[in-house]
């Protein structure tokens, strides 16, 4: 009892003990988990970057087709000093998260509206299929015959492609919520609004989350189609001045820029999907 009153001190509760221990203990375990993470997932690239470099130095591989990453590496750091590196990477960065936003947005929308209500399914659902069959490059003679060269262009192509597997992930998170579920959520007599925000949202969710990361990765791959649309900056651009300039070492270096920034987009999206998600019961691997 005494040590009940002395963990209670004007209005505040003190943590027991092995509360703390236990906090302690999770986060501890977070940190080896991440650490765990980063070093088993750099095994393989540290590997291949150093059996490239090999046979680039020994002359396996031909420079001028496969420059050593060595090679790429001097190309980035004279890129960066010269301050060209940063305008090209900002500029498509940009692009991206703009467009990026409006497709999700687009998506949720209709793909809210479609889940939702069977004659709008039916209604619009063929349409929007028929439409994800066209290939990225299809659109670019229409975009700029529409919106010529410009940013607005860029950005509407990139939207289109994150569009389509938000707006099929929230769809199908709808439809795939279990009608017990619901049943249950009438019982206990909820209304509409409160049905979507306790069950129907919550159950959706994970879907939804999935479809932003399938999204962002179409975004990055649709903006080299985009900065194809007669770009002066980007990295989509840096990919066909090493081509027009016949410099392996640009393409490649602006492949791997593509590859480094979309795996930081994509890893701030899972930091979102695991906090959002942190009520689910997974399965520890």
């Amino acid at each position: 009892m005494a040590e009940q009153q002395n963990n209670v001190t004007a209005g505040y509760v003190k943590p027991a003990p092995s509360e703390v221990r236990g906090k302690k203990a999770s986060i501890k375990k977070k940190k080896d988990s991440l650490v765990k993470t980063v070093f088993m997932g750099s095994i393989i690239p540290v590997l291949f970057i150093i059996i490239w470099e090999i046979l680039c130095r020994v002359g396996v591989v031909p420079s001028n087709q496969l420059p050593a990453p060595s090679t790429i590496v001097e190309k980035i750091i004279s890129m960066a000093q010269d301050g060209s590196l940063w305008g090209h990477v900002w500029i498509t960065t940009y692009r991206v998260l703009v467009g990026f936003v409006i497709g999700t947005v687009a998506a949720i929308v209709l793909g809210s509206f479609v889940g939702f209500y069977k004659k709008a399914e039916q209604l619009f659902d063929p349409m929007i299929q028929a439409f994800r069959s066209i290939p990225s490059l299809a659109w670019v003679p229409l975009f700029i015959l529409w919106m010529g060269i410009g940013e607005t262009s860029k950005v509407t192509m990139i939207a289109v492609g994150v569009f389509f597997p938000v707006y099929l992930n929230i769809v199908s998170g709808i439809l795939g919520v279990d009608r017990k579920l619901i049943e249950v959520g009438k019982m206990y007599g909820l209304n509409t609004l409160q049905l979507v925000k306790r069950i129907i949202l919550p159950a959706s969710l994970p879907s939804f989350l999935v479809g932003m990361r399938s999204g962002l990765g179409l975004g990055w791959m649709f903006v080299v189609a985009a900065e194809l649309m007669g770009a002066s900056q980007g990295l989509g651009f840096l990919l066909v001045f090493g081509q027009n300039m016949s410099s392996p070492e640009t393409i490649l270096a602006s492949i791997i820029l593509f590859a480094i920034i979309g795996k930081i987009t994509d890893w701030i999206l899972k930091l979102v999907e695991d906090r959002s998600l942190h009520w689910q019961d997974r399965l520890e691997k």
